[in-house]
């Protein structure tokens, strides 16, 4: 590849992509309807957040919301947490994905079992209808918890429209979670109902998850049925009484009903981990994730009734819900369950060729395994449809920006960072801007990201810590269970009073683009999933032999990804290739095979404070190069003799990019 530097433009629109975008249309929109008027996107930026109740009210106008009862105001009071939006009114945000029905497909869906094929919108709506139907004569009401083991297949989707129209409340997660960590999320919301696979297949293995959900039925007591949907075999048949199986359940029709539910009613639970504790049940609500997703989609990100929307991901992650948004807008969205590398990394660009996808969403990580691969899709795909890449979940580096433009297309490349916490972007593209190598193009309409200092000052062109500073709708509503909103001003207000920060550095240049430099706490990020190290605690230390651990991980833009696992033994005992099989064993069967380390190191101590806490910041500061004064308080350690072991390892990969 040639040679590129960081802020280097790589594309630029021309005056006809300009003139054609979501963005410019929704401009002219403001001009004539409101008699606004904006020279540039950064002014357009810099008006949705100072008048962002107006800004919010034009994106409920332009996105043509219904709502059977009007609202009040846009927004009671400008106050994060529970800031109020639309109070007053009522809707559903499964009634405004089926005012988009037209000829071409709802779904596309492919995996590792099955080709190709189509889900029309008649009959993602007529299946809604039924499973929704059931879920009544189940007794299943307005504000119950329904839960989804169900890798990213049609039949997920199904379960969640239905789920949505009836005000139930939805919340998944993928079947590569090993059982406790299910268990850990679905305990704390109590669900009625649980729709599950009988297997699946995975990078050419198959699974089978019949044991598992048997686990999860016993562990969950409020349980009343569990749905099973045969994905793996055919003859799978009810092994109790609580068992429907999905093909029984679509035997009766129903008729669709979409139950009103004010603004604020829980559309579903995501989750994201913290260092410690249970993962965090992140609730989001109908008219808050309806709102966010018809803005980033319709107004920034050009997805429209004619594009065909994918993105690569599993149920467990946020990008599941924001990629079913795109029905919301009309889309085709392509549904793909499976290894993004079996039989090898070409299977994704193959799709992109077949289903003639328009925006391809993916992962840094995925990017790099194809420019370390030395891939050249375009060489051998069709991309003639595609008109944007999508990358998320940790930085891309320039070298991955300049890998999209020479071996794949000179296409609008949207770098974006966001997180499960709002379930969306707060950093991104816009098709109006030039891509420059290594950068986010600007902030997201509506969102006023900042970079501060620690005494909460505004930073142009230095490193802070990346805060919002006014609220946004798709923003927690509450987690539940959580006495007095308590871990919720803990996870992100416990720092800057009333101003949220999300735990990523950002650096801001003057023109509004942005650099993502990685996290300034210290949960785990892979590939764009988050989580807490107690969740990967509570696996190592179950291992037998193993005495006290400390995970680190390494992520930051410019170095590569690189998560290592530090580990007391008991006397006697030896880090063998055997032990370290075992500890990976149990993190890939009590956590997810995705976040087993990338090497594992023995030490006498962990480092710790006076209060026996971990320290994971101070020593992941340390190995990524920090000076020992800036990243470590050593008189507020318990045994700082035990960061011998880590100043000479930071030493030792201080020339090796580790």
């Amino acid at each position: 590849m040639k040679a590129v530097t960081n802020g280097d433009i790589l594309w630029t629109p021309t005056k006809e992509q300009i003139e054609q975008s979501s963005v410019k249309k929704y401009m002219n929109w403001l001009e004539t309807n409101k008699g606004l008027t904006f020279e540039s996107h950064a002014e357009l930026w810099k008006w949705s957040v100072e008048k962002l109740e107006q800004f919010w009210e034009t994106v409920w106008e332009y996105g043509e919301i219904q709502s059977s009862k009007p609202y009040t105001c846009v927004l009671e009071e400008r106050k994060m947490p529970r800031a109020n939006w639309f109070p007053g009114a009522r809707l559903n945000y499964a009634e405004h994905i089926f005012r988009n029905m037209k000829e071409k497909p709802a779904l596309l869906f492919r995996s590792e079992r099955v080709s190709l094929r189509e889900v029309t919108w008649e009959e993602l709506k007529q299946q809604t209808a039924t499973v929704a139907s059931a879920l009544k004569k189940l007794g299943v009401k307005q504000g119950d918890r329904v839960v989804a083991y169900m890798p990213n297949i049609p039949e997920t989707v199904v379960a969640f429209l239905a789920c949505a129209s009836i005000g139930a409340i939805w919340s998944s997660c993928s079947p590569d979670f090993g059982a406790n960590g299910v268990i850990d999320r679905f305990q704390q919301i109590e669900p009625t109902v649980l729709f599950a696979v009988d297997g699946c297949q995975y990078n050419g293995k198959t699974f089978d998850k019949v044991p598992i959900v048997k686990q999860l039925q016993e562990k969950l007591p409020s349980l009343k049925k569990t749905i099973v949907v045969p994905y793996l075999r055919n003859d799978v048949s009810p092994w109790d009484e609580s068992v429907l199986l999905w093909t029984d359940v679509l035997k009766e029709e129903g008729e669709l009903i979409y139950e009103q539910v004010p603004f604020a009613h829980p559309l579903w639970i995501l989750y994201s981990s913290g260092t410690t504790g249970l993962p965090k049940p992140i609730v989001q609500g109908h008219g808050g994730i309806l709102l966010e997703h018809l803005k980033i989609l319709s107004i920034e990100y050009n997805i429209a009734h004619d594009s065909t929307f994918f993105w690569f991901t599993t149920t467990g992650w946020m990008m599941w819900n924001f990629l079913v948004g795109g029905l919301l807008v009309g889309a085709t969205v392509v549904l793909y369950d499976g290894s993004p590398t079996f039989p090898d990394a070409n299977v994704l660009w193959e799709l992109a060729e077949k289903a003639k996808i328009t925006h391809f969403g993916t992962s840094a990580a995925f990017i790099n395994v194809c420019m370390k691969q030395g891939m050249r899709p375009k060489d051998t795909y069709d991309f003639s449809h595609l008109q944007a890449v999508l990358s998320t979940g940790s930085p891309l580096t320039t070298e991955g920006f300049l890998w999209v433009y020479e071996h794949v297309k000179d296409v609008w490349l949207v770098s974006c960072s966001g997180g499960t916490d709002v379930c969306t972007a707060f950093v991104g593209g816009s098709p109006v801007l030039p891509v420059r190598a290594g950068m986010l193009q600007c902030r997201s309409l509506g969102a006023n990201v900042q970079a501060f200092d620690e005494h909460g000052h505004s930073l142009i062109n230095e490193v802070g810590e990346l805060v919002i500073t006014e609220p946004m709708p798709s923003m927690p509503l509450f987690f539940w269970n959580d006495e007095n909103d308590h871990r919720y001003l803990e996870s992100y207000f416990d720092t800057y009073p009333g101003v949220w920060k999300h735990g990523d550095w950002i650096k801001i240049d003057d023109e509004g683009s942005c650099i993502i430099y990685g996290r300034s706490d210290s949960t785990i990020n892979r590939a764009g999933v988050r989580m807490g190290t107690s969740e990967i605690y509570r696996a190592v230390e179950t291992v037998e032999g193993i005495l006290d651990s400390l995970v680190i991980d390494l992520e930051v833009m410019g170095r590569k990804s690189f998560m290592p696992l530090f580990v007391v033994l008991q006397p006697g005992v030896e880090l063998d290739d055997a032990l370290k099989q075992r500890v990976k064993e149990a993190i890939k069967a009590h956590v997810s095979p995705r976040f087993i380390p990338d090497e594992i190191y023995q030490v006498d101590q962990i480092p710790k404070t006076l209060n026996g806490k971990k320290m994971e910041i101070p020593i992941r500061k340390l190995l990524l190069g920090f000076p020992l004064e800036k990243a470590v308080n050593v008189g507020s350690m318990a045994n700082p003799e035990s960061l011998s072991f880590f100043i000479e390892l930071a030493k030792q990969w201080e020339h090796s990019n580790v």
